[in-house]
């Protein structure tokens, strides 16, 4: 059967809409052509996509479902080119499908969901924002800055939250002190309302995201609302001085992009099958969900058996036992001990020595070690304070003791391949500024978690000068930064720096010797002794 798929827009006064609604179908039929499946998955032996419009453009949806029948489709589905499923989605489509199903009693007509929230919208908001960031100079986190969301606002009261929970979900996902709704029109606030009372919140930036699919009449609202509030407020800092005037950054709309697209699509396939999408389409242990991308599939354990346990025993039950290493650990240790002359190593560092000279097989790795005064005792306290490790690279998280982890109910965070320090990294890259990978990471780790964690650095030299320039020029105070990197370019010069960094406790080495395993060697000595309650072990305690 030949399938139509007609893809109604709501339409525009304004021609930029509209070309941008058009390109949007036209990624449908470019990604279309490229699919081996696509015929088989709606069943059909031709399939073609179509543009139409509910007002203030042709064809609307009858004129298009007249030419396709005229072009012998058999099946027709119309996809609501709508964000959120309100008056137009729920009563005007139905009610014209409806009349056109009595009119053409042989045609099979499906109708397919709105967009909703969907995990590609999340990314690219995330990626519209980013951009936004991008374009300013001034550093300032997101634990200071207000994300403003922009709806269309409708009358329907359902809609109108899901902005709310859009809202919500990228506050958390990307780490923002604070967010706030506000609508173009119908529903309140109104957009200047909503940045007036977001200013009162007192954060240093208040970024807009219009949550709208193109340009046109809505978005140019919004934007007349941040200039208007951008006046009122220097008119106040004017008359009172002591104003603190916030940043105001407004981010692009959605626009015609392929995840717009391929959401189109998705949508489509559903409107065929019969398939209703659910809530659970934005479940974290599912999907890729903004913020919580490491998450999916991660398994889905109940904590109350474990509350139960916590109310039901006695304190002395719940300590963890103290660490006990394999006989061949044992013997290991052992043979270190006798092997050379440890009795000018100061009894706090003579485990993080003998640990680096078991994972190197070099008995001489820790002599060019620095050690700030009490960091070995300051690192323990803080894991079972904090109870959080950050990692440069994905090398340094994986040589963290798993048993020791899971015992003292640490978490770990590497950034280096999450969604958003790409993003983040690639526009800082077109402003013209070279930012690795892993010293983005770093940064987002400032901004996600402030000062409690402990961090350690095992790869980039990058990382390293990153966490020196946020802790010289944004007081970022992490309990106990590990900087071990390895390597030629950058490495010696990172560490000297990080010796002068006297804000910090921190523990390094000189010259190019180091790496991911030195790293996680160091940090895992800390949980041992965390696990083994001892501020200043020595190597015999440790051992029994």
């Amino acid at each position: 059967m030949k399938t139509e798929i007609i893809v109604v827009g709501h339409g525009s006064k304004d021609p930029e809409a509209l070309i941008e609604f058009e390109l949007t179908v036209k990624l449908m039929q470019e990604r279309l052509a490229k699919s081996q499946t696509a015929l088989a998955d709606f069943e059909s032996t031709e399939l073609k996509i179509s543009a139409a419009y509910l007002e203030f453009a042709k064809p609307d949806i009858s004129e298009a479902v007249d030419h396709a029948i005229a072009e012998k489709a058999g099946r027709i589905i119309i996809v609501p080119a709508l964000l959120m499923a309100a008056t137009h989605a729920k009563n005007d489509m139905p009610a014209e499908l409806a009349a056109l199903r009595v009119r053409h009693p042989n045609i099979e007509i499906k109708f397919a969901a709105a967009m909703d929230l969907h995990p590609n919208l999340l990314q690219l908001c995330q990626e519209r924002i980013i951009a936004a960031e991008a374009n300013t100079t001034k550093i300032i986190p997101r634990s200071d800055t207000c994300l403003v969301l922009v709806g269309r606002g409708t009358s329907d009261s359902d809609v109108n939250a899901d902005i709310s929970k859009l809202a919500r979900m990228l506050e958390e996902g990307m780490g923002f002190g604070a967010s706030y709704v506000c609508f173009t029109g119908t529903a309140s606030p109104l957009t200047e309302t909503g940045l007036e009372e977001a200013t009162k919140l007192g954060k240093k930036r208040l970024l807009v995201m219009p949550y709208l699919l193109f340009t046109g009449v809505l978005y140019k609202r919004v934007i007349t609302a941040c200039s208007s509030m951008s006046q009122k407020w220097q008119k106040r800092k004017n008359a009172q001085s002591d104003f603190l005037m916030p940043e105001l950054l407004l981010a692009n709309y959605l626009g015609p992009d392929q995840k717009v697209a391929d959401v189109f699509l998705e949508r489509s396939l559903e409107g065929h099958l019969g398939k209703a999408h659910m809530n659970c389409s934005l479940c974290k242990y599912r999907v890729q969900v903004v913020g919580y991308e490491n998450q999916v599939g991660q398994p889905q354990v109940s904590h109350h058996k474990k509350i139960a346990q916590i109310e039901s025993a006695t304190a002395a039950s719940l300590k963890p036992k103290p660490y006990t290493p394999h006989p061949i650990e044992s013997e290991s240790f052992r043979l270190i001990a006798a092997a050379r002359d440890w009795s000018n190593v100061p009894p706090d560092l003579l485990y993080i020595a003998q640990r680096l000279a078991h994972t190197s097989g070099d008995l001489n790795a820790a002599d060019d070690l620095f050690v700030s005064p009490g960091a070995p005792a300051i690192g323990s306290k803080a894991l079972l304070r904090c109870r959080r490790i950050v990692c440069d690279v994905s090398m340094v998280q994986s040589g963290l003791k798993r048993l020791l982890i899971d015992q003292l109910e640490i978490s770990t965070w590497c950034g280096v391949h999450d969604r958003e320090t790409a993003l983040r990294a690639e526009a800082e890259s077109r402003k013209g500024a070279q930012v690795t990978l892993s010293a983005m990471g770093i940064r987002r780790a400032w901004e996600l978690f402030g000062n409690d964690l402990v961090l350690a650095i095992g790869d980039a030299p990058t990382a390293v000068m990153e966490t020196i320039r946020l802790i010289r020029e944004f007081n970022w105070r992490p309990q106990l930064v590990i900087a071990l990197p390895v390597g030629f370019v950058g490495t010696r010069e990172c560490k000297e720096e990080l010796k002068q960094t006297f804000q910090i406790s921190r523990i390094t080495n000189s010259g190019t010797r180091g790496g991911s395993p030195w790293a996680a060697c160091v940090v895992n000595a800390l949980m041992i002794n965390a696990v083994n309650g001892l501020t200043e072990p020595s190597n015999e305690k440790i051992l029994q």
